[in-house]
């Protein structure tokens, strides 16, 4: 073999469900934290004009809004769920039941994101 020979990159890591779970770790906290200025935008209204936050609150039953809280629930759930994974992770011995264990983080996340828009309709 030559020193000089190329590496080839695997990328077949991206395939586990470990990787994802990781990646929608990230990303939701990504999106949780673009969500948090418009949250103090709002927060700032209910100070400054009162007129302004009832007309904002009025606004909020339009059901894409309604659709986007279910969303924010949703993040919020597979961010929260997906660090206690992540502490799993850090102090438990490694074990293949992980695996599962995202899938069953994913569906309580689903459950509860659906348990609110049921409530919120």
């Amino acid at each position: 073999m030559s020193l000089h020979q190329p590496q080839t990159r695997t990328t077949g890591y991206r395939r586990d469900l470990l990787w994802l779970a990781a990646m929608v770790h990230r990303i939701s906290g990504i999106l949780l934290a673009l969500f948090l200025p418009v949250h103090f935008l709002v927060l700032g209204l209910a100070i400054e004009n009162e007129g302004r936050l009832d007309r904002f609150l009025a606004w909020t039953s339009n059901p894409w809004v309604k659709a986007a809280e279910m969303g924010l629930v949703f993040l919020l759930s597979v961010h929260l769920l997906g660090g206690l994974r992540v502490l799993a992770i850090e102090f438990l011995p490694y074990r293949d039941v992980q695996k599962r264990w995202v899938a069953i983080i994913i569906g309580i996340a689903a459950a509860l994101a659906l348990f609110f828009f049921i409530r919120a309709a």
